[in-house]
Order: structure tokens, then C-alpha cells, then sequence
């Protein structure tokens, strides 16, 4: 993989990265807005309550390459931070190869038709006075495989150079 690929894969990663902390601030303005209004105003918006949940979900989604990208994800640290740098690159490797591509193949797999089905009829909310971008909600599960996918080949590129620099000559 090129430097460019790798920079503009991270530099993607980065920007929803940055993406998702104004969503999150927008979140909580908005679940801010919905307890006021309930409990304030006796009243409430299943409209803005929704919303709340659709922006709860970009954040996992979108959200994701930028943690692989800072090693945000689970691991057991108590092992690995302590490796050699050729050791954790094995262990990145094998990791990404053998679980992570797998599993983020599997969801593209299984979120096609669900994804799809969804936009063929435009799903909306079922609940009155909902939004009725639901087909929208769902399709960032297709983003999710695509943003965790690009920077899961980011970073075994990364930790193919890795073993490739310390490689006995």
C-alpha cells in the first residue's frame, strides 16, 4: 500500500474522527433539550429522541477506524505493550487477517440485504411523529465496514512494513 493510500486513509479516519466529537456534543444538547422538554415543559419529541439514538449510532459506526487507528479498541495491554515492536506487529497482523477482516466481511455480508430492503422502501420510524430517515440510520452499518475496513488494511500495511524494517538480514 502507498504512503499517499495510508495518509489519506488516516487523514479520513481522522476527520470523522474529529466528525464524532460534534456529533457527540450534538447528542448531548439534544438529550439535553429532550429531559428539559419532558421534564420541564411536560411535553416531548419523538422526533428528538430519535435523533439521540441516530447520532448514538453514527458515533459507533463512524467512529470506528479512528479508534483502531489510536489503538482504542480491546486488547490485552498488559501483555502487549510490553512486546517488541516485531512482536506487536505479528500480533496486529494476525489480529486484523484472522479476526477483524472476517468479522467486518461478515456484517458487510449480513448488512447488505438488511441495508438494502430498508432502502427500498425508505424506511421511516414506525412510531408517529418519528423521523423517517431510519433507511439512512441503517446504511452506516455499510459505513461502518467500509471506514473499519480501509483503516484494518491501513494498519496491516503498517504492521507488514513493521516486520518487513526488522526482518533478520
Amino acid at each position: 500500500m502507498s504512503s499517499f493510500t495510508l495518509s489519506w486513509i488516516d487523514r479520513l479516519s481522522e476527520w470523522l474522527g474529529r466528525l464524532c466529537g460534534l456529533l457527540m456534543l450534538a447528542m448531548l444538547l439534544l438529550a439535553t433539550a429532550v429531559v428539559a422538554l419532558r421534564y420541564g415543559m411536560e411535553s416531548g419529541s419523538i422526533a428528538l429522541q430519535e435523533s439521540v439514538l441516530y447520532l448514538h449510532g453514527a458515533l459507533f459506526t463512524l467512529g470506528a477506524g479512528f479508534t483502531l487507528k489510536h489503538n482504542g479498541h480491546v486488547r490485552v495491554d498488559i501483555f502487549y505493550r510490553n512486546w517488541s515492536a516485531r512482536r506487536r506487529a505479528w500480533v496486529d497482523l494476525l489480529g486484523t487477517l484472522l479476526l477483524l477482516l472476517p468479522l467486518i466481511g461478515f456484517i458487510g455480508w449480513q448488512s447488505w440485504p438488511y441495508v438494502m430492503a430498508s432502502w427500498a422502501r425508505l424506511e421511516g420510524s414506525p412510531e408517529a411523529g418519528g423521523l423517517a430517515l431510519v433507511y439512512l440510520q441503517k446504511t452506516l452499518l455499510l459505513g461502518l465496514v467500509l471506514t473499519l475496513g480501509l483503516q484494518a488494511l491501513a494498519e496491516l500495511a503498517r504492521a507488514v512494513a513493521t516486520l518487513r524494517r526488522e526482518a533478520p538480514v
